[in-house]
């Protein structure tokens, strides 16, 4: 049975429904062993915020402290999409937990001498460089050493998305068969947030510590973009997941929309300020 009302224009659903089911079936084992599982809610008047940048999308954020998901489209929020840069995340956690990387700040991916479009990747990189400029190339390179084996063995630890990494190991999260949806990248990002994924504490601390960090008053957003297309400059998809931080308490989030216009890259960041305000989490 599915029930729902309106409170303050918005309408408050039960776990029941498709958002609701996708938090129950992935968060609460992992998060909630003893507790219910989280509520959910979508908020439509937040979506207006995407109706006024001229594109569509969808912003899941998950109350940490109040064990509230909220979501701004319920049927978006469920659908799944390549990636992008938003997977520099987990390759950057395989990357130092196989030791493909030993040290985010000494070791150095010289650049291969080819000019891109993106001056910011033409030069040589450490992991922690890399993952800020969101270099494509160096990160290509680090899975080509982790290679498909051990990328397998890691996508599946950390049940990523539909775990399918065919089309390229340099290419599936770009062109290839990867495929996550905004609840799934709430899910690994908390776990990575609460240091729980399968791996070393040391890897999830040095990924976390590398994230690219935007304070916004009293509040410190760690957070990943992710963009289709960008090298080519005909951007298609744009990601930005991650978490925010206020006094203790803590907000994940996961954000999409169709970058329709070049402005729409840059309009990632600021819908996410503007969302996790509106939900009181900044």
């Amino acid at each position: 049975m599915v029930r729902a009302y309106q409170s303050h224009g918005d309408i408050v659903i039960t776990r029941r429904s498709a958002l609701g089911l996708c938090a129950a079936a992935l968060l609460p084992a992992r998060a909630f062993a003893e507790v219910a599982p989280p509520r959910s809610e979508i908020r439509t008047s937040l979506a207006k915020r995407f109706a006024d940048e001229g594109t569509a999308g969808t912003f899941v954020g998950y109350k940490t402290d109040d064990y509230l998901i909220i979501a701004s489209d319920a049927q978006r929020s469920g659908d799944p999409f390549l990636p992008a840069s938003t997977f520099k995340v987990p390759n950057s956690l395989i990357a130092l937990e196989t030791g493909v990387v030993a040290d985010p700040d000494k070791d150095i991916f010289k650049w291969d001498g080819v000019t891109r479009s993106i001056e910011a990747w033409n030069r040589d990189h450490t992991l922690r460089s890399a993952i800020a400029t969101s270099a494509v190339p160096v990160y290509q390179e680090i899975a080509r050493r982790i290679g498909p084996e051990r990328m397998q063995k890691y996508v599946d630890l950390f049940e990523y998305g539909n775990r399918n990494i065919g089309g390229g190991i340099d290419q599936f999260w770009l062109t290839g068969d990867l495929r996550i949806d905004c609840i799934q990248q709430i899910d690994f990002i908390d776990r990575l947030r609460r240091r729980v994924l399968p791996i070393s504490k040391r890897s999830q601390d040095l990924v976390a510590d590398i994230l690219p960090v935007t304070k916004v008053g009293e509040a410190v957003i760690r957070a990943k973009t992710g963009l289709l297309g960008a090298e080519k400059g005909q951007p298609s998809l744009g990601w930005l997941v991650g978490w925010a931080e206020k006094g203790q308490e803590q907000t994940v989030f996961a954000l999409n929309l169709d970058a329709r216009e070049p402005r729409h890259a840059a309009a990632r960041i600021t819908l996410a300020q503007q969302l996790l305000s509106d939900i009181g989490a900044i």
